[in-house]
């Protein structure tokens, strides 16, 4: 259905350009560094960041740290259990894939020089799925990162906010941070990992049928853009204060 402009009204009453609700939990676990669970709509990630004196073999003795990810889907995530792949003797590719694109990312806005060495590791799980939970993941780990590094008094190792948002185009139109059942039947799919300096760390983007132009993803990008911006804002009220 159309609305007041013209703009089209999506399945959950969302405008095009509009973000799912969004609410951020601190501090859910007692024993982690920090926690939290990030809920964007009905999909919720528990991010959780450990701090440990220790450093893989290849960085000892260059005073330098690390930030590592690791992923999972609980089972009972989803609409059908899946199975823990701990069962399985070992993970799969989509779930390496995510793994190493949210350490990766975080990587991007820390300065390891000042952690030491010191690893700080992000396990992110799934408690509920339906969609963006790879950006989900890496939005609500830039938080519980953030509030470790500011509780051991290393806050200046993080060098600027990060976050990621999905885009794609559904019925041919463009959309912001689509759920399960638009990614489903999306035209074209994008997720954008972007820093609040204003570079990119991240953008997978892939047609599911028809190729789509330069000026698509451009349009793409500008709408990621605003809606990046708005998780940056969510970001630093959860952490109390203005941030980079």
């Amino acid at each position: 259905m159309s609305i007041g402009n013209g703009a089209r009204a999506r399945g959950d009453g969302r405008l095009p350009a509009q973000l799912r609700p969004i609410s951020v939990e601190l501090d859910v676990q007692k024993w982690a560094a920090a926690s939290v669970i990030f809920r964007e709509g009905d999909t919720h990630v528990l991010c959780a960041a450990t701090i440990e004196d220790r450093i893989p073999p290849h960085l000892r003795g260059k005073g330098t740290g690390w930030v590592t990810a690791e992923y999972s889907m609980l089972p009972g995530a989803t609409s059908e259990r899946s199975q823990r792949e701990s069962t399985r003797g070992k993970i799969g590719g989509r779930t390496h894939e995510i793994q190493r694109l949210i350490g990766r990312s975080l990587r991007g806005v820390v300065d390891t020089a000042v952690l030491g060495e010191r690893t700080v590791t992000l396990d992110c799980d799934v408690l509920q799925a339906d969609g963006g939970t790879r950006c989900a993941s890496i939005t609500g780990s830039w938080i519980a990162l953030s509030l470790a590094l500011r509780r051991i008094g290393l806050e200046r190792a993080v060098t600027a906010q990060l976050a990621a948002v999905s885009v794609g185009v559904v019925a041919g139109a463009p959309v912001l941070d689509l759920d399960y059942a638009e990614d489903s039947h999306a035209e074209v799919d994008f997720n954008v990992v972007a820093t609040s300096s204003g570079a990119y760390v991240e953008v997978q983007g892939t047609a599911e049928g028809k190729p789509f132009t330069r000026a698509r993803m451009d349009e793409l990008l500008t709408l990621a853009d605003g809606g990046i911006a708005q998780l940056f804002a969510v970001q630093r009220d959860a952490l109390g204060g203005p941030r980079r």
